[in-house]
């Protein structure tokens, strides 16, 4: 598992490749290095509603793994080798985990006046 920090350049519409398979990809400037560097990464099937609430410019923090697979071309015999970036998740890069505050129980607070037989 890989992460990158950037700026959203672009988010792509959903395509639809086949009946099951369907991706949706996001270009993100990662300004980290002397040059700028635009970073295509998908999302597949399921992951590809994650980025429905993301728009051009926001700062972000994507989760994704590199995958390669080789491809034998039947015509030459010769090998390819393929690269993608699939993403699992996003997250804004100011607010990482949502509003965490929003997920704390709400506790009463003792009052102290009750007595227990604690030894601490």
């Amino acid at each position: 598992m890989y992460t990158l920090k950037g700026q959203i350049k672009l988010v792509q519409p959903t395509q639809q490749v086949s009946e099951k398979f369907r991706k949706r990809e996001i270009v993100v400037t990662d300004n980290s290095s002397q040059y700028p560097q635009f970073i295509t990464i998908q999302f597949t099937n399921d992951k590809c509603e994650l980025l429905d609430s993301f728009k051009t410019g926001e700062e972000v923090e994507i989760g994704f793994f590199l995958r390669g697979r080789e491809w034998k071309d039947p015509k030459t015999g010769n090998m390819r080798y393929f690269n993608s970036i699939d993403g699992f998740k996003i997250n804004r890069a100011n607010n990482p985990n949502a509003n965490p505050a929003d997920e704390m129980p709400n506790y009463e607070i003792p009052s102290g006046d009750d007595v227990d037989d604690l030894p601490f």
